[in-house]
């Protein structure tokens, strides 16, 4: 039986993902000289315009726009004929301290001094900072253990800024979008059925000769040849041109690229996005937590797909709930509700304990903002470790 599943992503010049960026820039420069800073902050981009806001609480200080224009700026919207400039757009900031009502949830673990400098803390008692159910998945398709649609798209999409940057297809532009379609057979992918770009370009391009381009430079590049064959549909630019694009075609906001950040569409997803959150969010740790802990349970062998739940409450250390999905992938031997046991034993799920174990508290954000925040074997990220999976083998009762 064959059915088909696609994953869609994007490239870092959308405005969605600048708007990703440039948050999580901001929050990378507060943690590399405060990494206790509570962090919230949402960025809007529309035409010559960017608008940062959200709630900040710091003892240090950032430039906010000079950051921002630097983001931009990367991303390589450096001439007024793209429709936005990092140099001449405005830049508008409306930030304020987080909320007490907040802070008194994830705060009572803290010991300050008479100046309200921090003493010591306890991170075992840190307070979740926000209700939430997080998601976390993992599956033997890739050797990321990742889906192999969402692996795909972000790839094509690495690709097609690769050739931009490097000039090797000349006039693209920032703004760009992937998608990938592949046919499952038995539920084991077996073939690529459709692949989808939209690449911004200069108005000189035919589109005939930019298709070509785009497909023996971007897509035959990325994609295994095996996966390719003569019913492969290709489809390039289908608008027939795209040439208006970045803030000045659509505007962009912090968040709204939450499915692309995770697994395209494979797994459930709780809601809440990653970007411009610190690690006491659990909307971020939690479901970096949890795609730790999945990515673990496939990677001992014990099913050959997996999805977790963790649930919490804002201001209380322990998760609500934890849940174990394998789908029916399990060993024959083991049981989804063993391995729940076995991941209550080998993980410490509270909200600061999984900063310590991962190490949160570091600028490491703005390098996930664009391209997926799983599966990613080129940055080291912490929460890739397949590190537990021999305790929780051990848990399951399962002999090394």
């Amino acid at each position: 039986m064959t059915k088909l599943f696609t994953s869609e992503s994007v490239t870092e010049g959308h405005p969605d993902k600048m708007c990703d960026q440039i948050s999580d820039a901001i929050l990378d420069a507060i943690l590399e000289n405060d990494p206790r800073g509570r962090v919230a902050c949402e960025t809007l981009l529309t035409n010559g315009i960017c608008f940062v806001a959200g709630e900040i609480t710091t003892k240090t200080y950032v430039d906010i726009p000079s950051i921002a224009r630097s983001v931009i700026k990367d991303v390589g919207y450096t001439d007024a004929k793209y429709g936005f400039q990092w140099e001449t757009s405005g830049v508008m900031v409306a930030i304020k301290e987080q909320s007490s009502d907040i802070a008194r949830g994830v705060d009572a673990y803290r010991e300050k001094d008479q100046t309200g400098e921090i003493i010591s803390e306890d991170l075992e008692n840190l307070g979740a900072g926000d209700q939430g159910l997080m998601f976390g998945y993992a599956c033997n398709e890739t050797p990321e253990l990742m889906p192999l649609p969402i692996v795909l798209a972000h790839k094509l999409c690495q690709r097609l800024t690769e050739v931009r940057k490097q000039n090797i297809i000349k006039g693209l532009r920032p703004d760009g979008k992937s998608q990938v379609t592949i046919e499952y057979d038995e539920d084991k992918p077996s073939r690529v059925h459709t692949v989808l770009i939209a690449a911004q370009h200069n108005p000189e391009w035919k589109m005939t000769d930019l298709r070509k381009e785009i497909i023996e430079k971007v897509i035959k590049k990325v994609i295994p040849q095996q996966l390719l064959d003569s019913k492969t549909i290709y489809h390039v630019n289908t608008t027939g041109k795209f040439v208006i694009g970045g803030p000045q075609g659509d505007t962009g906001l912090t968040g709204r690229k939450i499915i692309v950040d995770t697994y395209g569409g494979m797994a459930r997803h709780g809601g809440g996005c990653f970007s411009g959150k610190d690690p006491t969010k659990v909307d971020r740790s939690g479901s970096y937590a949890a795609r730790w802990v999945a990515k673990n349970i496939v990677a001992a062998g014990l099913a050959e797909k997996v999805e977790v739940q963790i649930a919490y409450a804002i201001g209380i250390p322990e998760p609500l709930s934890i849940r174990i999905d394998t789908f029916g992938t399990a060993k024959e031997d083991i049981t989804d509700q063993q391995i729940s046991k076995a991941i209550s034993k080998v993980f410490d799920l509270r909200p600061g304990m999984i900063i310590k174990e991962l190490n949160l508290r570091r600028p490491l954000y703005r390098q996930v903002a664009a391209y997926g925040h799983f599966g990613r074997p080129e940055l080291n990220l912490p929460w890739e470790q397949t590190n537990k999976k021999q305790e929780i083998k051990k848990a399951c009762g399962i002999k090394a």
